[in-house]
């Protein structure tokens, strides 16, 4: 049964915006069946916008979807809001979920300033598939993934779609530690404090510029040698 919380525009998952709404109708147009429709939203989120840590992560309008969509880039959270938003504003119900991973692949720059490779609150979403929640993960874009020598990660509507704990050279990649569930919005104000603690660095730096993709094709280069 759905939960009308999942079909609701949201404070972050602003799924009335007009330019989600827009951008949700022209991924799905010509397109039929709920399943496939889900999927044409996950490719036009992860393919669509690019993935760049490289953010003000003081800000609200780096979580929020319609800012995420009008700036042409996000980070996992923000990225996954606006799926979410998408999926809303077709009649899918979408809610984003959380969970604490060790990611194995990365920037030199962005690791130093998170000091970890641990980040915690990394975001997916949950979309109701034939009466089924299902995980999907629209971060990593097709153009970062070829760059950094990975696969982009595929969404078949009826599995969860997590990134995958080896790269296909065998390096490691994502490691999943604990998940914190899912909820009808950002909840930012639990996210930035969380955040403020232990990537103080980051939040301090203000990133606002720099190339993440072509920062971690340099990494995979230099592990390469």
């Amino acid at each position: 049964m759905q939960d009308t919380a999942f079909l609701l525009p949201a404070e972050f998952v602003d799924s009335d915006n007009s330019e989600v709404v827009g951008f949700a109708e022209d991924a799905v147009a010509g397109v039929r069946g709920e399943k496939a429709r889900a999927i044409a939203l996950y490719h036009a989120v992860r393919d669509g916008i690019s993935y760049n840590p490289y953010l003000d992560y003081s800000k609200p309008e780096t979580f929020r979807a319609s800012d995420v969509l009008k700036a042409g880039q996000g980070f996992c959270v923000g990225k996954a809001a606006l799926l979410a938003a998408c999926a809303r504003a077709v009649g899918i119900a979408a809610r984003p979920g959380y969970a604490d991973v060790r990611n194995h692949i990365t920037s030199k720059k962005l690791h130093d300033l998170v000091e970890s490779d641990v980040f915690q609150w990394h975001s997916y979403t949950e979309m109701l598939i034939g009466g089924k929640w299902v995980k999907s993960t629209p971060a990593f874009d097709k153009a970062l993934c070829e760059r950094a020598k990975l696969a982009p990660l595929e969404f078949d509507g009826e599995n969860d779609s997590l990134f995958q704990p080896f790269d296909p050279e065998g390096r490691k990649h994502m490691e999943y530690l604990q998940d914190r569930g899912t909820y009808p919005d950002v909840p930012f104000d639990r996210i930035l404090p969380e955040f403020k603690r232990l990537y103080p660095k980051l939040i301090a730096n203000g990133l606002s510029s720099g190339d993440f993709k072509d920062d971690v094709e340099a990494a995979v280069k230099a592990e390469a040698k």
